[in-house]
């Protein structure tokens, strides 16, 4: 767990629940796959009110400051509705507005921007502000893989802190291994060969990923995924 002095982003994030919330423990045209069956094993395994494990930052992180809600910038890729829920454990998990959720991931062919050749894009990047209920609602499509790691997307939480200081949450979360098969399968997706590493072969994924699976449904083009992020206050 980092804080650090309110700066720009951070002066934008004022939390609505008393005390200080820290984590613990967590016009394109996109292409939708042939069948909408989703693997029944994608329900998520972080139930309401237990704490979210934390995971390294990872790869990449944003340069600059995006606040929208769609980040895909013409990417093609399948559509992903990603829902992110912040609850407080402390407060009988109750909704925790007004603190900033940041996503990244990489683009259909691995990609992430901001780096190496795509220093001057911006895709697949966003900050969203929760709502009185708690909630984020991104529009992005279903991140590619690259090699060494599992499919997955990073996040990041910052709530405003006693002293006008910052807790900065950092986790990943990760899909189940059948559907992004059968999302692969399909173009923009395909052709990329042998390599794709599953979540029991990914470092990160072992050591809290069976609590940070998404829970994903079918939703005309792609997919709905939904994730509740449980933060404690200090």
């Amino acid at each position: 767990m980092s804080s650090k002095k309110i700066g720009r982003r951070e002066a934008m994030t004022i939390m609505g629940a008393a005390g200080a919330a820290v984590a613990f423990g967590c016009g394109d045209s996109p292409t939708s796959p042939t069948t909408s069956s989703v693997p029944s094993s994608t329900t998520s395994t972080n139930a309401a009110c237990s704490v979210t494990p934390t995971e390294t930052v990872g790869p990449y992180p944003s340069l600059t400051d995006l606040f929208r809600s769609d980040i895909r910038d013409n990417k093609q890729g399948t559509v992903l509705t990603l829902t992110i829920k912040v609850v407080n454990t402390n407060a009988g998990c109750a909704a925790v507005p007004n603190a900033n959720v940041e996503i990244w991931h990489v683009d259909a062919a691995g990609n992430y921007s901001q780096y190496g050749t795509q220093t001057t894009q911006t895709y697949l990047r966003g900050i969203q502000t929760t709502s009185p209920a708690g909630t984020v609602v991104f529009t992005t499509i279903y991140p590619g893989w690259y090699p060494g790691r599992a499919v997955h997307i990073h996040f990041k939480v910052r709530a405003a802190a006693a002293g006008g200081r910052v807790h900065d949450f950092t986790s990943q979360v990760f899909f189940d291994d059948a559907l992004s098969d059968q999302v692969f399968a399909q173009p923009p997706y395909g052709g990329r060969g042998q390599g794709r590493v599953s979540n029991a072969r990914d470092g990160i994924f072992r050591q809290a990923g069976a609590q940070l699976m998404l829970a994903v449904t079918s939703a005309a083009p792609g997919y709905a995924a939904s994730f509740d992020l449980a933060l404690q206050t200090t």
